[in-house]
């Protein structure tokens, strides 16, 4: 089912990301760069683990996970957070 999103993706457009970042609490700084940034996702798949990793010209990030089991991720703007993703298929 990750199959269908195993690719490389870049960002084109974003809209509101600077609200969404403010209600995270992140910083005026790093809302600035965070507003320019154009990033590059790769999405991939080992056995159960899925890979993504994003590359920008202000940090590269990468997670790693099994779906359906909880795991801790670092995020770019450097928040410790637990997390947990799931898919679903609508017919």
């Amino acid at each position: 089912m990750v199959d269908a999103f195993c690719a490389t993706w870049k960002l084109v457009e974003s809209e509101n990301f600077d609200e969404y970042m403010k209600a995270l609490g992140v910083g005026f700084a790093t809302r600035q760069v965070g507003n320019v940034t154009k990033p590059t996702v790769i999405i991939s798949q080992e056995g159960d683990k899925v890979m993504i990793r994003t590359q920008s010209t202000f940090k590269n990030t990468e997670i790693s996970f099994t779906l359906g089991e909880e795991f801790d991720e670092t995020t770019a703007d450097d928040r410790n957070c637990k997390n947990f993703v799931k898919m679903f298929m609508f017919f």
